[in-house]
């Protein structure tokens, strides 16, 4: 499984315009009135899958579990979540309902909703646009129920730091001091309001999206770049998006990534169409602040040494996950798994014997970074067959 990319995937429907409806990142909706009830708050977060967990308990049925995503123009919040908070007293956004069509071929609509308040610690959030999104696929691959996604338009009147490496989440009044001394500050390269900053590869510069919403280390659009590679590309895990499954495009770069004055010397990247964006891969290493008053941007790291990513290693299946089951969705050419007859469509039960229940995303991920072998029990009609598969380099 390669969990890097499901939370993106997942999001895509806020990048992606379908047929006949509006694109999302096109006019993000503003946010309402925030309310600091100090001038630094500080948010205790959980990182998994390279990816800040922000908890707020502001009501009997809490606590709430809230992804921060800087790369989403809009908020997610459940259904359960939008009815209990709706402001039936405030006008709806003027945002249309979206229709987006999901991996397995069913249509999703999403309905723009008013939420009366979201709270985060001592902050307030006051009538916040909205999208209602059923959540259950982030809360699987988390291992925590996901009660929302919080876009960046959120955050636009206050300071936001994402301190990765303290596993926390800042909010500060803007009539504090400038950026934090020490990082490198860089200008937002756009007129829509979200965090597209340059980067350089080698000698070469290109625009990159802050994206807490990944947690891969790099999507790369090579176009105009024309990037050197010194492993790959190559075909990669199949991966679950709303237009359908489709398969990635793995490497590892032959030139050094520069994010300020940090070099990441040959970076493991997933080959894209779509805009570059760095990743909870590489912004793990970094609290990162943002200014949306300013358009401003900085990166402070403790450290000067480069940031080594390591290479992805896999059995050569890909899964969707299901609460009693795993599915496979793909076999990567010339893996362990391939030849091993393993199709589309089987069923995973266990993994080294535990039921597929006890293994997060997370926890998967682990163990096929360190482990020589998995052994995979897969339903045959009411009958199991184990396989033990090995695992090998996939990008090394």
């Amino acid at each position: 499984m390669r969990a890097s990319r499901l939370i993106v995937l997942l999001l895509l429907l806020l990048a992606l315009p379908p047929a006949g409806c509006l694109s999302l990142r096109r006019e993000p909706p503003r946010p309402g009135s925030t309310e600091l009830g100090a001038k630094e708050i500080v948010l205790p977060a959980q990182l998994l899958d390279n990816i800040l967990v922000v908890e707020a308990k502001w009501d009997k049925y809490g606590p709430y579990h809230f992804l921060v995503d800087t790369g989403s123009a809009v908020t997610l919040v459940t259904p359960e979540l939008a009815q209990r908070y709706l402001a039936a007293d405030q006008p709806l956004p003027d945002a249309p309902r979206v229709e987006v069509q999901s991996s397995d071929g069913r249509t999703t609509v999403l309905s723009a909703t008013l939420l009366r308040r979201i709270e985060l610690g001592r902050a307030r959030f006051n009538n916040v646009p909205a999208y209602v999104y059923d959540c259950s696929q982030l809360t699987e691959k988390m291992g925590i129920r996901i009660d929302g996604v919080l876009g960046f338009p959120l955050f636009r009147s206050i300071h936001l730091t994402l301190d990765y490496p303290r596993r926390r989440v800042v909010l500060r009044s803007p009539e504090l001091a400038g950026p934090p001394p020490g990082g490198a500050t860089l200008s937002f390269n756009n007129s829509s309001k979200t965090p597209i900053i340059p980067i350089r590869l080698g000698d070469r510069t290109f625009s990159a999206l802050v994206d807490s919403g990944r947690d891969e280390a790099l999507s790369l659009n090579p176009l105009g770049l024309a990037p050197k590679f010194a492993s790959g590309p190559t075909e990669g895990p199949t991966i679950a998006t709303v237009a359908g499954d489709r398969t990635e495009q793995v490497g590892r770069l032959a030139d050094t990534l520069f994010l300020g004055d940090t070099p990441v010397p040959r970076p493991v990247v997933e080959v894209t169409d779509d805009l570059s964006a760095l990743g909870g891969g590489i912004l793990k290493y970094f609290t990162i602040t943002f200014d949306q008053g300013h358009d401003k941007v900085t990166f402070l790291r403790e450290g000067a040494e480069p940031i080594a990513i390591p290479g992805l290693r896999s059995t050569g299946i890909s899964f969707r996950k299901y609460p009693a089951y795993w599915r496979v969705v793909g076999i990567i050419p010339g893996s362990p798994a391939d030849g091993a007859e393993v199709e589309p469509g089987d069923l995973v039960a266990r993994i080294n014997g535990e039921p597929v229940s006890k293994w997060g995303v997370s926890r998967y991920e682990q163990l096929t970074a360190t482990a020589d072998s998995v052994t995979f029990t897969f339903l045959l009609g009411t009958r199991e067959s184990d396989k033990r598969l090995r695992v090998a380099d996939l990008v090394p």
